[in-house]
């Protein structure tokens, strides 16, 4: 066999059908590729699946400090969200999955991409937009999107009747058919029962859905309060009371201590962050989304560090960033959420966005304190020596006259009142 493709495997339902169906259609070698995004124990055992189901190589590629570093905090550094719920955990993943994958294919010679990607979904977009920025000449190629495959896996059923008759072990039944993706910044759910809108995905009979999250009836009563350092807009270091018992759980190191902090790479920070937020019940989301291709469609999100860092980040910012700087940068939150939701990752006009999003954390540096309890993150106190908030010119007792003559406020608010009475005015004629 000439021809070689890569295909972007999870060893879920979807990619090993089609990873055995692709050898067929095409009479070609297919190498299967899955990068590791942080996905836990759903890579145990991935390489012998693929090798058993048809694979002639399979890599894997250890990506979850680039994902944290070059991806995750980046975006949380623009305050990107979705929609204003969706923290758009799957879509940064998928420019940095195509990436891997474009790698593996000019090592091993391949011409051909593949994902298992349906047509009515965004992640498609995202994979062959990507590749469009990074490889232009490699063919993609979408099984969903052609007509023979669809015949044959008309829909979930026949693929998982299918999985079984060929003997490949996949999570998806007919109990449980809806559709899972996990990586280091969330898990996301939808199709199967969730696709009713009306379905309570909070209820006790969904509960066990659930993996990285507890349900905020069932967190702790007793809040934690979590210190967060942050340098130029990403986290640091944090403190929290058992930090060091945590980190041996969750077998992540430290970069060294700070003043109390124990400082940490990007990768570190967001997996202690997903476990304190998630025996907390935080960052549950359940929503309606406007995908690319124009539908709607219903997703159920978990994401506990990621709601814990986008808030903190926040706090942050309200105490250093100054305010024009600020409110440019948020007008272009929808725009810069919409482009990492439709595959723009590595456009032109996502990296313009960046360098200024860059440029204004240059002041983002200090410390956040927030408490975590029962599904909430509330504020609990911010500090830095990078502050632009002044005592003596907010009080609401005195204050210095030299700082803030409140005579001064009179003439601002005349001059801004102008325009206004002028219209009164006109209006007044007619």
């Amino acid at each position: 066999m000439s021809k070689k493709i890569v295909v972007a495997y999870s060893g879920g339902l979807d990619t090993s059908v089609l990873l055995f169906w692709l050898k067929k259609r095409f009479n070609a070698e297919v190498i299967a590729y899955c990068a590791d995004v942080g996905q836990g124990e759903e890579l145990d055992g991935l390489e012998e699946k693929a090798l058993n189901t048809g694979a002639s190589k399979c890599f894997i590629g250890d990506l979850r400090e680039e994902f944290a570093d070059d991806f995750i905090f980046p975006m949380f550094q623009a305050g990107a969200i979705y929609e204003g719920q969706y923290w758009l955990g799957t879509s940064i993943a998928r420019p940095l999955i195509t990436k891997g994958m474009i790698e593996v294919a000019r090592n091993e010679g391949a011409s051909m991409l593949a994902h298992g990607a349906t047509g009515k979904g965004n992640d498609q977009v995202r994979f062959e937009l990507s590749a469009a920025s990074l490889a232009p000449e490699m063919e993609m190629i979408a099984p969903w999107r052609m007509a023979d495959f669809r015949a044959e896996f008309p829909g979930r059923a026949e693929m998982i009747a299918y999985a079984e008759r060929e003997g490949i072990p996949v999570q998806a039944s007919a109990a449980k058919p809806y559709s899972m993706d996990r990586n280091l910044l969330h898990i996301s759910f939808e199709s199967g029962i969730l696709e009713d809108p009306w379905y309570d995905a909070s209820s006790k009979e969904c509960e066990d859905m659930y993996i990285l999250s507890e349900s905020p009836e069932a967190a702790p009563d007793n809040p934690d309060y979590l210190k967060i350092l942050f340098n130029k807009g990403d986290a640091v270091g944090l403190q929290i009371d058992g930090l060091k018992e945590v980190m041996e759980k969750l077998e992540v190191s430290g970069l060294g201590e700070d003043n109390g902090y124990i400082r940490l790479s990007p990768y570190s920070v967001m997996v202690i962050l997903n476990y304190l937020g998630g025996m907390h019940g935080i960052g549950r989301v359940d929503m309606v989304e406007n995908r690319f291709v124009g539908m709607k469609s219903r997703g159920v999100y978990e994401t506990p560090g990621g709601a814990i860092l986008f808030y903190a980040h926040r706090q942050m910012e309200s105490l250093t960033m100054d305010r024009e700087v600020m409110h440019i940068r948020d007008g272009l939150i929808p725009k810069y959420a919409e482009l990492v939701y439709n595959g723009f990752w590595f456009a032109p006009e996502r990296e313009a966005i960046q360098a200024l999003v860059t440029e204004s954390q240059k002041g983002v540096s200090g410390e956040v304190r927030v408490k975590l309890y029962k599904g909430n993150v509330i504020a609990a106190g911010v500090k830095s020596p990078r502050s632009l908030y002044s005592e003596d010119v907010a009080t609401m007792e005195g204050g210095s006259e030299e700082a803030y003559n409140q005579d001064d406020a009179s003439g601002f608010i005349r001059l801004n009142g102008l325009r206004l009475r002028t219209a009164a005015r006109v209006e007044g004629l007619q």
